[in-house]
Formats: structure tokens, sequence, C-alpha cells
């Protein structure tokens, strides 16, 4: 298929380009601002895509400016429906990257599609924005929704949490300085992700909603004794209070019981690379980086 990919130049967007175009498919990225309509309307139209995948976002939830969430995450997208909507020739899949965040904080772990959203920072409230606009389109566009649960891997911003202990574990650092330490997420990785909206692309049912997740939560403690395990350091760890967040979400796991029936009805098989996996690949980068900035 051609594939207009939105969001082609941030972490996942340039890992997902590489597995399509694997797979066979060919990739355009959209390169006109979200937020300008009439740029959006034109270059949509001279791609005329056959499927879309809407990676592009303000994904950390620490962005400095609220107001930005809901011009990038709703309005953003908003123009980009309108413009397929308007195409000769509508694609025959549009997936659109919500997020776990949606969910908020729940007593109920693991997390299914069919919990109650309670979001509780700008970021969540945003996709679940996002999420009840597009069923505006459903009737039009042939709509699907994930929702990835937390993951990363080589090449994710130093902003993010694994990211920055891989950085600092790679370095060496005597000590990192971090927020509420008594949290539980799942750490999955970006290939696995890249892999569920290329299947989804495939076999996703128009207008059903698609946790993307392992249902395997790891404490933070437990991967910072682990990044510890693999490097032999142990820097000092300082809770930062200008990093704690004052609506944090205490513990995220999802369940994967829907999106595995489905590609199991079709003889497809998620693979889900080993937290340790993960974090080999992202120490090796960050030592990489250290190297060349030291010499």
């Amino acid at each position: 298929m051609k594939i207009l990919l939105t969001g082609a130049e941030g972490f996942t967007g340039r890992l997902f380009a590489e597995r399509a175009l694997a797979a066979g498919h060919t990739v355009v990225p959209l390169e006109s601002d979200l937020t300008h309509d009439e740029a959006i309307q034109k270059e949509v139209l001279k791609i005329a895509p056959e499927a879309v995948v809407h990676l592009a976002a303000i994904s950390f939830v620490g962005h400095a400016n609220d107001a930005a969430f809901y011009a990038v995450n709703v309005v953003g997208t908003t123009n980009l429906l309108n413009a397929l909507v308007q195409l000769p020739a509508r694609p025959d899949r549009v997936l659109l990257a919500s997020s776990a965040n949606i969910y908020g904080n729940t007593a109920h772990s693991p997390i299914d599609e069919t919990q109650a959203p309670a979001p509780v920072n700008h970021y969540g409230m945003s996709k679940l924005a996002m999420e009840y606009m597009a069923r505006t389109y459903r009737d039009r566009l042939n709509l699907v929704i994930t929702r990835p649960f937390n993951y990363t891997g080589p090449g994710q911003d130093a902003n993010f949490l694994i990211p920055k202990l891989a950085m600092h574990f790679a370095a060496r650092a005597p000590s990192i300085a971090l927020g509420n330490l008594d949290v539980e997420r799942e750490f999955n990785d970006v290939q696995m992700v890249c892999d569920a909206y290329l299947l989804l692309l495939a076999h996703g049912e128009s207008g059903e909603a698609y946790n993307i997740c392992s249902g395997r939560p790891y404490a933070l403690r437990f991967v910072i004794e682990t990044l510890a395990r693999m490097t032999s350091h142990s820097p000092r760890i300082e809770v930062n209070p200008a990093f704690v967040r004052a609506n944090e979400v205490h513990r995220l796991c999802g369940n994967p019981t829907k999106l595995r029936a489905l590609l199991a009805k079709q003889g497809s098989v998620l693979t889900e690379p080993a937290l340790e996996e993960t974090l080999a690949r992202m120490l090796f980068a960050a030592e990489g980086r250290t190297a060349t900035s030291i010499s």
C-alpha cells in the first residue's frame, strides 16, 4: 500500500517507516504542519494515500504548553481527517495512534478496552478528545484506533524516563535525579508497537480500538536494579520534587486479549522482546553516543 505517515521524523515514525518499507509498502511522510488546514488538504490530495498511519502528536506528558496538546492532538487530527474525506478515493484504512493514558488511574488491572476513560493529565485528555472527535468520521472513513501502553527503545528522546536512565548508566554517572519512584509501567519495545500497527493496518476492524500492550508491568525500581546489574554500576538515586507530577498515573498495565484474539484469527503472532533485550539495545546506543561526545 501507499501509506501516508504523519510523525515520520519522530521516534516511532522512523522505525515504523523502516519496517513498513521492509514489508513492501510505500511510505510517504506528511510534511505540512497539522495545524495548517489548507496546506494539509493540498498535500493529502497530491499524495492520494491508500492507507494512513497518524503518529504525529505532542506525546511528552510534561510538555510545558498545555494548549499545544489540544492544538496538535485534537485540532491537527481534525484537519487531517477533514482532508481525507475530501479525497476522490478515500484510503482503505486510517490508523490513529491514541494512548493508554486515556485510562488514567484505575483500581482495575490489567486494563481492557471496555474500561471507562479517566485521564488525569492534558496529554491523556487530548488523546481522549481526539478519539471522541474521530467517531464523527466513522461513517466516512475506515478508522482503527490504537492505545499503546508505555514503550521505549533506542532513539527515544532523553526527556522520557527509560532513555534517561540508559544514558546515565551508560555514562556511569554518579547520580540520577528522578521523580516518583513508586510507579509501575509496561516498558514494551517500540519494535513490537510498530509491528502491531502494520498488522492492524491489514486486519484491524473498522471503528474498533485496540490496546497495544504485553500485560507485563515492571516497577521502576526493578528497571533501575536491572540496569545496575547489566552495567555493574550503581549510581545514587535522588528524588527531585520538580520531577514529581501532581497527577501521576501510578500503575498502567494493559490487557492484550483483544489484539491477540484478532491476530490469532489471522494466524499472526506479535513478537514481544524481553525487557532486558530492549535495555541492552538502548545501553549499546547510549554508549555509542557517549563515546562520540567524548571523542
